[in-house]
Parts: structure tokens; sequence; C-alpha cells
């Protein structure tokens, strides 16, 4: 990465912004750049004196701008139309330029609401993890996850501003924060985080649903080897064998392959017999075809008929 474009980032970079790949290409060159630390410094600084900078509009600022709303609508006075605009009117929406007259008391108004509205808001909370207390926004995405303590998670979670939230893997709201995590296509680091604490919890069905997805869509083999990992205790469950039977056939990475082998072999029968048979047609691996020879071995199927 090159200083110009170090220089461009630094804002995103502070917000948490960048993907992880993007994120560690920068530090690397700001650890051997001065000039882009000496950059990053004044970026930080200034972020710093941006968030110390508090507005606390007096108590009465509302009820002060509707008095003068009220008192600039009365001497208006009425505005007279002839009958068609006003039929108009009812079928069309229209913007007008506010009069320079009412252009200060409009601004008042509007930064009383936003001020006011900010702090009447309801915010949500959730049984079981605490957070920094803003109000929910529209929209959210998790940033970083790590395990906390035993049986507790952290995550940080990108919205109008960032925040920490801290509860117990058994909180809903926790689990379905992870299950987003895991299949954030831009970031891998926290998809192998978050698969990771997942597989720890896969009786929930919506935990095991996101070790499936992760086995068969995530690009990355560590990733679908975590995953398999929390799905061991399911082997023998009929619609995990044959999300592991299809994986088997698809799968590109070999060392994932033979973890589903050795999966598969654990509850042995006719299916597996045939799955087995149908990989030794295409596999060009020399010890999955040994795993796979072995296991229809110990099965009595046939190794050489295919």
């Amino acid at each position: 990465m090159k200083c110009a474009e170090v220089k461009d980032r630094l804002s995103l970079f502070l917000y948490g912004e960048l993907s992880f790949q993007e994120e560690e290409h920068l530090e690397e060159h700001v650890d051997s750049c001065p000039g882009c630390r000496e950059a990053l410094a004044r970026e930080r600084a200034m972020h710093a004196a941006f968030d110390a900078t508090e507005v606390s509009p007096a108590s009465d600022l509302l009820l002060q701008c509707r008095r003068d709303f009220q008192q600039q609508l009365a001497n208006a006075g009425p505005v007279k139309q002839s009958v068609w605009p006003r039929l108009r009117g009812f079928f069309d929406i229209r913007l007008h330029a506010i009069p320079a007259a009412m252009q200060p008391v409009a601004a008042l108004a509007l930064l009383a609401l936003g001020f006011f509205g900010s702090r009447f808001v309801p915010a949500n909370n959730v049984t079981g993890f605490t957070s920094s207390g803003f109000a929910s926004p529209v929209a959210s995405r998790v940033r970083y996850v790590e395990p906390e303590s035993p049986g507790r998670v952290q995550i940080i979670v990108d919205e109008t501003r960032q925040r920490t939230l801290s509860g117990s893997l058994e909180d809903a709201d926790i689990q379905r924060l992870l299950v987003s995590a895991s299949k954030d296509p831009a970031d891998l680091g926290l998809r192998v985080e978050s698969v990771g604490i997942l597989k720890g919890r896969p009786e929930s069905a919506e935990v095991r649903g996101a070790l499936v997805y992760a086995l068969q869509h995530d690009p990355n083999a560590g990733v679908r080897l975590k995953a398999l990992e929390g799905l061991k205790g399911f082997a023998s469950d009929p619609e995990t064998r044959k999300v592991l039977s299809q994986a088997l056939l698809t799968e590109k990475n070999a060392g994932v392959r033979i973890q589903v082998i050795d999966l598969l072999i654990q509850h042995k029968g006719d299916q597996m017999v045939g799955v087995l048979q149908e990989l030794m047609r295409k596999e060009d691996n020399n010890y999955v075809r040994m795993r796979c020879q072995k296991a229809l071995r110990d099965m009595k199927a046939s190794v050489e008929t295919f």
C-alpha cells in the first residue's frame, strides 16, 4: 500500500470501515513509514477533538422556537388562494424555499428537534448483555468477536457509532450476531473467530445451520474445518449426514475431505458405501484414496468395482 492510499484511508481506518486485510496492509505500512505514522497521529488527534466537542442547547430552546414559529405564522396572516390552486394541492406535492425571515427559526426548530429527539428515543435493552446505551440504528455490522470468559463472548458492532456488546453465549441476540458475523464475506478473520466460537454451541438449530452454511459455502478451508468440528456430535443425524456426503463429493481441499470421511465412517451404512465409491472415481489424492479404500474394506464393500 502506498502513502497516498494510506492517507486516503486513515479516516475509514479509525472508524473501523476497512476490511480485515486492508487494516493489516495499512498497519504494516504505518509501522514502516514515519510520515504516515505522523499523519495517523494527526488524524487521531482531530477525531479526539471532534469527540470531545459537545453542544449543549439551552433547556428552553424548544419552547422558545415554538413561540417564535407561532409568532411568525401570526405575522404572515392568512394566505388567499383561488379554487384551482387549492384543488391542485390535493394531487401534488411541491417544495418551496423558506422565506428569509423564517430561515433562522426553521434552523433552530430542526436543531431542537434533533437534540430532544435523540434524548427521548427509547434504547433497546436486551436481557443478558450490556451495550453503550445508544439507540439501535437501522442497520448494523459485526466488526470483531472474541471469547471473553468461559461461556461468554465479546462482540464489537459497527452501527452509527461503534459499540461493544458483552453477553452469554446462551443469549439469542448474541447468537444471532455471531451467526451474522460467521457469514461476513469481506472479513476472513471475523468468520474464523465467529465459527470457532459457534462450534461449541451446535445444540442450537440456528447455530447448527450456520455451521452447515460455512461448510457448504465458505471459501476458506480453515473456516470449513472449524465448522466440521462443530458438527461432529451430529454425524449420525440424517440431515447432517446428507450435507456431509454432498460436501465430500464437492470439497476441493484434501484435508477437509479426510475429516469428512472420518465423520461419515463413524456410522456405516449402504449409502456411505455408495458415497465412498463415487469419491474413488474422481479422487486424485493418494492419501484420500487410501482412506476411502480402508473404509470400504472395513465395511466389506468392493474397492475395485466402481
